[in-house]
Formats: C-alpha cells, sequence, structure tokens
C-alpha cells in the first residue's frame, strides 16, 4: 500500500496529532516517513501596508533563527519515530506558501501520501483565513489523509 507518507509539521499541538498518526501508520504498513517543515521567505516588516526601512532582524539572523526552529522541530519527529522503529527523513524548504511548498516536496521525495493537520475552520473564518490543508488536498495529485 503506502511506502513513503511525507508529514508537514509546524510544531504545534495539532501538527504533533498528524506526525504521531503518520508514524503509527507508517510502522503498520512497514513505510517510511519524510518530515517537512517550511519556512516563510525573509520579508521586510510592514508598517501600515508599506514596508518600514528599519528591519527588526536581519536576513541572516532571520535564516539562522528559523533553521534552528525547523531543526528542533524536525529533531522531536525523528525522536518519535525512532521511538516507533520508523525511518524518518527529515526536510526543511523556504516557500511563500506552504501548501505549494508541502505538494512539490511530496512529489520530488517520492511520496506517495500526505498526511497533514487540518485546523477544521468553517465559515467565514474558513473562507478568509484559508486552509493549508485544502489547498494541499486540492492540487495534490497524491492521497492526503487530513488529522483533527
Amino acid at each position: 500500500m503506502f511506502k513513503h507518507i511525507l508529514v508537514p509539521t509546524d510544531g504545534s499541538d495539532l501538527s504533533l496529532k498528524a506526525v504521531r498518526t503518520a508514524i503509527q501508520l507508517a510502522k503498520g504498513l512497514g513505510a517510511r516517513i519524510t518530515a517537512l517543515h517550511a519556512i516563510a521567505p525573509y520579508q521586510l516588516p510592514l508598517a501600515d501596508g508599506v514596508y518600514a526601512y528599519v528591519e527588526a532582524f536581519s536576513p541572516e539572523e532571520y535564516e539562522r533563527a528559523s533553521k534552528q526552529r525547523a531543526a528542533e522541530i524536525l529533531a522531536a519527529v525523528q525522536g518519535e519515530a525512532k521511538a516507533a522503529g520508523v525511518e524518518c527523513t527529515p526536510l526543511v524548504v523556504t516557500t511563500g506558501a506552504p501548501w505549494d511548498g508541502i505538494v512539490k516536496a511530496a512529489e520530488s521525495a517520492g511520496c506517495d501520501l500526505i498526511v497533514m493537520a487540518s485546523h477544521g475552520r468553517k465559515g467565514l473564518a474558513g473562507f478568509l483565513l484559508g486552509s493549508e490543508t485544502h489547498k494541499v488536498l486540492t492540487h495534490s495529485k497524491l492521497p492526503v489523509m487530513a488529522c483533527r
């Protein structure tokens, strides 16, 4: 059935639930996982709709802090996978649209399933905030399992 599962994570409690689901599914299927963390590209801070001239921190500081946070998040996933006896490969991508980074990462890594969290927002909140999970569902050619 499934042999290679992509599990995107932002380190939140909800994404941790998806991570644990992916690990247990992989264990049961004898599959492996790729744990993905997407980093937003550096942008100058906005002030009243225009870019501010004073940087909160430099692009180098942002990159260093983002990569450090990604490493911490993915190390936690790797630890849980190892404890369950599941092979886990960490992956960090920089992308302006997380859903696009997830879809492209799954395809390039040769995954055959994406397991990810969903906040389950409905109505106006879902429309205004959008849903990365919904976008992955509509743009991915791979099966997607949404965890709530």
